[in-house]
Formats: structure tokens, sequence, C-alpha cells
């Protein structure tokens, strides 16, 4: 039986604070290269709240996957959501700051798998809702650090900083251009009289983790052989064609998708960036091997459907979801004309945004 937040506080929580999933536009597998990215924020959100927990344990509880997690104050959670709270704790700890046992309740209404970064929105609410309750300063670049680091140290997820940073500072109405390497960072609008649709390709990510590290890999070993720090540091796309294969395809990804973003980040038209997001998804697809057939299908249906402009798989890959940019006012039309032509052969996508009107709204910004 799945518990309220009164149930699991005996009444209210003293803290409510949320934080959005992203869905990346450009930028994709750039920001572990020490690349640039443009991810947006989503209308989905996780919220945390919570309390001290007058006991010597740290109490967790997902209603979502109906799950608690109970540990004392010098324990460790086991692996799972409770082990990105735990990290986010024992490195606000690490700042010297005091935090006594806590109970935490996790809600989200973001599709866990479908590519919008739960986990980054989980670990910046918990550091927000934290911040909020003990008082200590945490800057919002300072926060998603902390939380990228709770990711790669306590759920042994080694992920770049996009989706922390995007999750901690971005919007829904503007791009967040992320240099990764030095964390700058500004809101740059979306192309005018546009609007975005993001549509689950209903496939979980499963060879994501396994894979990312692979890629990851390659990319390193890319760099090395070319002579530099990071494929960040290659501006001429041509200087990796001396690379063997697979590493020469998957640094021409990086090295391009970088470019894309460059140019997109200056200000271009809706139809030139419908443009580069379908080149980012050919890239993708063909020299950095993370798409699958369904992603493909997806896109094309996106792409065939009225008022799209271009579209492209979003997040790791292997899975999830698809983004694609249409004209203001058609997203509705044509996220349904796509999932029309890709529900076919036992395929099931659904609509993540725009989000359902029938969507509970439940989180409490702080």
């Amino acid at each position: 039986m799945t518990l309220n937040p009164d149930t699991f506080f005996g009444g209210a929580p003293e803290v409510n604070a949320s934080a959005p999933g992203r869905v990346n536009l450009l930028g994709e597998h750039t920001d572990y290269n020490d690349g640039f990215m443009l991810p947006v924020a989503t209308p989905q959100r996780t919220m945390v709240a919570i309390s001290r927990s007058g006991d010597d344990h740290f109490h967790f509880y997902s209603p979502n996957l109906d799950a608690s997690v109970t540990f004392v104050r010098d324990g460790s959670a086991p692996q799972g959501f409770g082990s990105y709270i735990e990290g986010c704790i024992r490195l606000v700890q690490a700042e010297g700051i005091e935090v006594p046992p806590l109970r935490v309740y996790v809600e989200t209404d973001l599709p866990v798998g479908s590519g919008l970064s739960s986990s980054a929105a989980l670990e910046v609410a918990t550091l927000r809702a934290m911040r909020a309750l003990l008082g200590f300063e945490l800057d919002d670049v300072k926060l998603a650090r902390i939380a990228q680091r709770a990711e790669i140290e306590y759920a042994r997820v080694n992920c770049g900083i996009m989706d922390q940073m995007a999750s901690s500072l971005a919007d829904e109405s503007n791009m967040l251009f992320i240099d990764a390497r030095t964390l700058e960072h500004r809101l740059v609008p979306l192309p005018a009289d546009t609007e975005l649709i993001v549509v689950d390709s209903g496939v979980a990510r499963k060879l994501a983790a396994s894979k990312y590290n692979e890629r990851r890999a390659e990319c390193e070993e890319g760099a090395r052989k070319l002579g530099v720090q990071a494929l960040r540091d290659v501006a001429d796309p041509s200087a990796v064609e001396s690379l063997p294969a697979p590493l020469r395809e998957r640094a021409r990804h990086v090295v391009r998708e970088n470019l894309r973003v460059l140019e997109a980040a200056q200000g271009v038209s809706a139809e030139r960036f419908g443009e580069l997001m379908n080149d980012s998804h050919f890239s993708l697809r063909d020299d950095y091997e993370v798409s699958i057939p369904e992603l493909d299908a997806l896109c094309e249906a996106l792409r065939a459907a009225p008022g799209v402009l271009g579209a492209r798989l979003t997040g790791a890959g292997f899975g999830g979801a698809c983004v694609a940019l249409c004209r203001k006012g058609q997203a509705q039309q044509a996220a349904a004309s796509a999932l029309a032509a890709y529900d076919q052969d036992g395929r099931q996508g659904r609509i993540l945004v725009p989000v359902p009107t029938d969507r509970k709204d439940h989180d409490e910004p702080v």
C-alpha cells in the first residue's frame, strides 16, 4: 500500500522542493568530452519533501516505486533510488555542514527510463530541499556539481554535468547553453514561434549504461591519439579522419555536434535549427551508433508530421524518447499524427511534451 506524505511524516513535512527533468535539443554525448550542450527543462518535475526524522535513522520513501529505505545515521543506503539521496546528503556533510537524520519523500511525474533525466531531477530537488531546511548557502552551479558527484560516487553512474546543470539552471521557455569545461552558461531563447514535442518510444534504455561507458572510453582514446585533452579541442572535423574505426566515427560525431551547438546558440532560424536537429540524429545513428530502429522510426514519423521542423533522439540512446521542434500551436496535432504513424507493428509510444491536460501537478518549487 502506497503512503501519502501526511502518513509518512505524521503530518505536514517541514520543506517541499522540486526540480525539472531536461530535454536535450542539441549536444548529445558532448558533455563528457568537455563540449557544448543546449538542453531545456521539462514541464514534469520531481518533488522532494523532507523533515528531520526524530530518531537516529534516515527514512526514504517513493510512492512511484512503493519502496522504502531505512538506515542508521552512519550506515548506507542500498543501491537504488536511495543511493542518489544518500550521495547528496554525504556530499553536503563533506562540505562541513551538519545534516541530521532525515525523512525524505520523493514523488515524480517524470517517466523513468525515457531519457528525461529523472535522476538529476531527484538529486537537484533533494539538494534544494536540504538547502531550504538547513539554511546553508549553495549556489545553483555548485549544487549541480554536488548532484553530479552524488550520481558518480554513490549511484555509480559515470555521468557528465549536463543533466544536473539543466535541472538546476534551465527553464521551460529557454535553452540553456552550457560549456562543460568552464561551466559557462547562459539562457538562449528557442527559435521564434516554435514549441517542442517529446514522445517516448516505449523502449526502455536497457543498453544505455554499458554502451555509455564504452562510448566514453572510445572518445577518450580518440582524444589521446589526436594529442588533445578532450575532443572539444578539435575544431576541424577533418582532423578526426586519420583515426581508426570506430574511434574516427565517434570523434566525428562529437566534433560536428559541438559545431552544431555553437551555431545554434548564436541564433538561427527555426528552419535551420530543425536541420541541425535532423543532422544530429543522423550522426547519433550512423557515427555514434546509439540509436535503435524504434527511435529512427519515431523520428521519421515526427519529421513527416505537419508543422515539424526537425527531430532527434534525446538522451543516451538505445531507447527512451525523441524530441522535435515544431511551429507554435501545432504541437498537439503533430504529436498525435506522429504517434498514429509510429504505433504499428506492436510499437506503442506516448506523448510526454506537451503534457497531457489531465496531468496532476503536485510540485511546489522552493
